[in-house]
């Protein structure tokens, strides 16, 4: 198995004069509330995890949680205050200025809730900014970011300056300056935060569709629990600073690790986000003459299987029998996990 693009083995961030003696003194065991009254805010509590190369890890949580203290920790804006980050294997916390000014020059894209734009140059000139630092030449770098400039759909103000725009267009314009680069990893600040409600999905389904092309290693912080089920590979959700689940999209929904998750997931529309290959049973017996395949989600073929009076089998992409699927099943994920008026 490949090492993990990156890895963070017990990271505490603890604000406060007396943050490193009261770590060292709580053994790891760190209480929220004990830190609070000696004068230390808990921000990332024991948090150990691994990131695939191409994996999308979606960090989640309600403001306060400490899911954007985790991101400034691994990208380090801020320093933990314990614990082990690994960058490919690179030690970050043994970096020093330049080694650090390098990886992040060369390895990290980063997009975070402020914009950051540099207000004496245009939108062109700001995208562009990154490229010519790594030693592009202006011609490559204006057209390259001419691109991402249509991308983000600002075609006709590639020449405004920050001050012209929108809050949501500057937004866009950090986007497309952190795509520009096309980094291996990019770090996401609730990127789309600012965005009106249609150009957010239309950025979701571009995020997606780059992703899939490029395949890049990507921690993406959001509030919103749709936008998560959305772009997820996997799913961390964050309360008082401490990780309460990661998990697949798909076990989030279907299996909560604690009451807290479970409030999180109560309302989600399951059929929105199940595959049928989440909800099927391995039985092979008695199938009926429909075939659905493993990766559609619930919603497109609910209808198709609620109308037949047999289980509907299941198949693979080579469309091999991998299982089948009983209509009371889809009435049961669709309606069992909701909440009783």
């Amino acid at each position: 198995m490949s090492e993990p693009v990156i890895k963070c083995e017990n990271v505490y961030k603890i604000f406060g004069a007396n943050a490193q003696k009261m770590l060292q003194e709580s053994n790891g065991n760190v209480d929220a509330r004990t830190f609070q009254d000696n004068g230390c805010i808990v921000g990332v509590n024991n948090a150990s995890f691994e990131v695939s190369k191409g994996e999308m890890l979606v960090v989640m949580g309600l403001s306060g949680s400490g899911k954007s203290t985790l991101l400034r920790c691994i990208s380090r804006l801020t320093d933990a205050t314990g614990g082990k980050i690994f960058i490919e294997g690179q030690d970050l916390l043994q970096l020093n200025n330049k080694e650090l000014i390098e990886l992040r020059r060369n390895k990290m894209g980063m997009v975070f809730q402020s914009f950051a734009l540099l207000p004496h140059k245009t939108v062109v000139e700001n995208i562009a900014f990154p490229l010519q630092i790594k030693g592009v030449k202006t011609e490559n770098s204006i057209s390259k970011a001419m691109d991402m400039v249509k991308l983000v759909g600002l075609d006709g103000r590639e020449n405004y300056f920050p001050r012209e725009l929108s809050g949501g267009q500057q937004q866009r314009v950090g986007i497309a300056r952190s795509l520009a680069v096309e980094p291996d990893i990019w770090f996401l600040d609730e990127p789309f935060s600012a965005l009106d409600p249609l150009i957010r999905k239309e950025m979701q389904d571009e995020f997606l569709r780059l992703q899939e092309k490029l395949q890049k290693t990507i921690m993406f912080i959001t509030h919103d629990f749709d936008e998560a089920l959305k772009l997820a590979d996997r799913i961390a959700i964050m309360k008082d600073g401490l990780i309460e689940q990661l998990d697949t999209p798909a076990n989030i929904v279907l299996n909560p690790a604690t009451e807290y998750v479970r409030k999180f997931t109560e309302e989600v529309p399951r059929e929105k986000v199940l595959l049928i290959e989440d909800v099927m049973d391995s039985s092979k017996d008695n199938l009926g003459n429909l075939k659905v395949l493993k990766d559609e989600v619930i919603e497109n073929v609910a209808e198709k299987i609620l109308t037949q009076e047999r289980p509907v089998a299941v198949i693979d992409n080579n469309k091999n029998v991998i299982g089948s699927i009983n209509p009371a099943k889809i009435i049961n994920t669709v309606f069992g996990g909701r909440k009783k008026n």
